[in-house]
């Protein structure tokens, strides 16, 4: 029997022209490429150009009838985990980013996330909402966060320049991410 590694997604919840959220992604994305316990990918929303959830059939239902639900399906069902890039917009994630979320139902289910977020008190209140939207999308999420100031870790809140250590904050989410990952796997397999 063959093992295939984990396929982690690292999210960019963001699709705001001059967002800060792709620097960061690619920044998490860089610090994961060096580990060899999982394949990692970026993921941006942007490329995927979801309107306003525009399906007439509940996504609880799989019934998608638009192409750009169809690819952006494709894609989160070929994932074993997420790590979601967030930027903190009035206490809360990115429209950009719950809709996509809002987009899917069984694409998500049993999997894990974890999270690298960013704001004026580190993005710590999107992701405490965005704790709650995955766990209705049945996705289980980790403890251990990057969360990153736009006061400490942006020069001029615009040009990323990350404090060292939040490397190894970054490599423990991580860890956390491949361990649950691992496990919803099983999960999967046995409903599969």
């Amino acid at each position: 029997m063959t093992t295939h590694k984990l396929k982690v997604a690292i999210i960019i919840g963001s699709t705001r022209p001059g967002r800060n959220s792709e620097a960061v992604g690619m920044w998490i994305y860089e610090i994961a490429k060096k580990r060899s316990d999982a394949e990692f990918e970026l993921v941006d929303i942007l490329d995927y150009n979801l309107p306003l959830l525009d399906e007439p059939i509940p996504p609880s239902m799989g019934q998608y009838s638009k192409e750009h639900t169809k690819r952006w399906a494709e894609k989160i069902d070929s994932c074993d985990a997420f790590v979601f890039v967030t930027p903190e917009y009035n206490h809360g994630i990115s429209g950009a980013l719950k809709n996509a979320i809002d987009f899917l139902f069984k694409e998500w289910n049993n999997k894990v996330a974890g999270f690298v977020s960013f704001g004026s008190a580190g993005g710590v209140r999107a992701v405490e909402q965005l704790r709650l939207v995955m766990a209705e999308v049945k996705v289980a999420t980790v403890r251990a966060q990057v969360y990153l100031s736009l006061f400490t870790d942006f020069e001029n809140f615009s040009k990323f320049k990350p404090s060292p250590f939040h490397e190894n904050t970054a490599n423990t989410m991580l860890n956390e991410v491949i361990e649950w990952g691992e496990a919803l796997k099983t999960v999967r397999t046995k409903q599969g």
